[in-house]
């Protein structure tokens, strides 16, 4: 199955898409990975996700992407006397650690950490940023504070905090539950939510010991701060815009959309745009036409995948979600104006080997109009510096390890097949004009281009180029 786009498209599970027919009707639909919710899902659905997903992986004969979510810390004040007050513009309001039912003076705020973190001038955001408090003076044990906008509040409603940096771990205990379970399947990405700092991925990194590839998620201010360091230690990123839009200024959101798509792309790591992108299709079998610009947005900006959550995982529509998303993918990739985007926004070969063969690959498959680019890796990274150069020519990433092609189901333009090893240079050509052949990239009398490490079978040691011709029985003809 060879889509006709370079961007993937990742959809969340749930009620609305949780068995077997469903979730191979979104693969077929235009589905490359499959994100589960931990903040919904329980291990044991967890894992029945899982095997599902692999199950259909088996039946369509394509590596398939799973995502788990971490939920992340969920902070929530606690409940009222009469569950709801009415707060007024001006006053003064107290969070504090007191257990007892709150009311039109104070409610308790059952995080520590918060109120060992806040200082004065701190804005506290609650209910996704509906009601703005501003911190007036803490102790430690409470806060007061002053209210800046917004009037009703309340039981458990969430807070947000875009100026404190809190010393908590981004993993509750509740999130390393989930990602050991979560380690013991058969998965290949997990989500971290909330990231704060560059320490936050290397606790992940440290528990999950190379099995699962990492992906941050940006949706605090306090990681664009250090954004650097945290796209360095991550293996992708994804832009959350929900979180992000409530803890900054919305206005702020697509312009820092930009920014980390091209920090993504300047680093050589995947990056996916989410939330809220087809929203309206959870109740209605069309788009707005402003959904339909968003979503045309992140791909002309060159973003590796764009992600659907409820309209896929709860909607009433989440087969024609994905293949709405599909043909938006499909018909900004043709605009004329695209690729003069991508080359405008290509960053510069950083001074390796590996760089300078996809550079040059690329170079050479568009001077020459070569059908297809076919590289051979076992780690995944020629993958992604092939797909780092955003080549106009189709990629095909052969890979012997399935785990390898399964992870970079998500890179941009990178079509994934999993293969057995080569064992020297005539193999190696023979392999990649055959399966370009069969898989619909090349027919007899055309060209390609192979990138390949030598030795074969080391990892990360790409240093060979080959132009070779696809004959007629589908190998090398020279």
């Amino acid at each position: 199955m060879r889509r006709n786009r370079k961007v993937k498209i990742l959809a969340t599970l749930g009620p609305a898409s949780s068995n077997s027919e469903m979730i191979k009707k979104l693969h077929t639909a235009g589905a490359d990975i499959f994100r589960i919710n931990m903040s919904h899902a329980s291990h044991d659905h967890m894992r029945e996700l899982v095997a599902t997903i692999r199950s259909v992986e088996e039946d369509v004969g394509r590596p398939i992407a799973i995502l788990v979510d971490l939920q992340g810390p969920k902070l929530r004040v606690g409940m009222f006397e009469n569950d709801a007050v009415t707060l007024k513009e001006g006053q003064s309001f107290t969070l504090d650690s007191d257990p007892t039912p709150g009311n039109q003076k104070r409610v308790q705020l059952p995080h520590p950490e918060i109120l060992e973190a806040l200082k004065a001038g701190d804005a506290i955001l609650l209910d996704d940023g509906r009601l703005r408090l501003e911190t007036v003076s803490v102790d430690g044990k409470s806060a007061v504070t002053k209210v800046i906008s917004g009037t009703k509040l309340s039981n458990k409603k969430g807070v947000s905090l875009p100026d404190t940096l809190i010393a908590s771990s981004a993993l509750t205990p509740k999130d390393r539950s989930d990602l050991d379970a979560a380690l013991k399947e058969d998965i290949d990405w997990i989500a971290l939510s909330f990231v704060q700092r560059p320490e936050d991925i290397a606790e992940v990194r440290k528990i999950s010991r190379g099995k699962v590839a990492i992906m941050a998620k940006i949706e605090k201010p306090q990681a664009l701060v250090k954004i650097d360091e945290i796209i360095e230690l991550s293996d992708a990123i994804m832009v959350a815009r929900g979180d992000l839009g409530v803890e900054l200024p919305v206005e702020k959101v697509p312009g820092i959309q930009k920014q980390l798509i091209r920090a993504g792309r300047r680093a050589g790591k995947p990056v996916v745009v989410a939330t809220q992108m087809l929203e309206s299709m959870i109740t209605a079998p069309v788009p707005t036409r402003a959904e339909v610009s968003d979503v045309a947005t992140a791909v002309f900006e060159g973003a590796d995948a764009v992600m659907l959550s409820a309209e896929s995982a709860a909607g009433d529509y989440p087969v024609e979600a994905v293949a709405t998303m599909d043909r938006i993918a499909e018909e900004v990739e043709r605009d004329p104006n695209y690729r003069k985007v991508l080359y405008a926004q290509r960053a510069e070969p950083e001074p390796t080997g590996a760089d300078a063969i996809s550079a040059a690959s690329r170079q050479i498959a568009e001077t020459l109009k070569l059908s297809v680019i076919v590289c051979y890796t076992s780690s995944g990274a020629t993958g992604i510096r092939a797909s780092r150069e955003r080549p106009e020519t189709p990629i095909i990433a052969l890979s012997p390890i399935k785990q390898t092609a399964r992870r970079l189901t998500i890179v941009w333009g990178l079509h994934c097949v999993v293969s057995d090893d080569v064992k020297d240079e005539g193999s190696m050509v023979d392999r990649a004009c055959q399966i370009a052949y069969e898989e619909g990239f090349a027919k007899p009398g055309e060209r390609l281009i192979i990138s390949a490490g030598v030795p074969f079978g080391t990892p990360g040691a790409t240093n060979l180029l080959r132009i070779a011709f696809v004959g007629s029985d589908g190998v090398s003809g020279l």
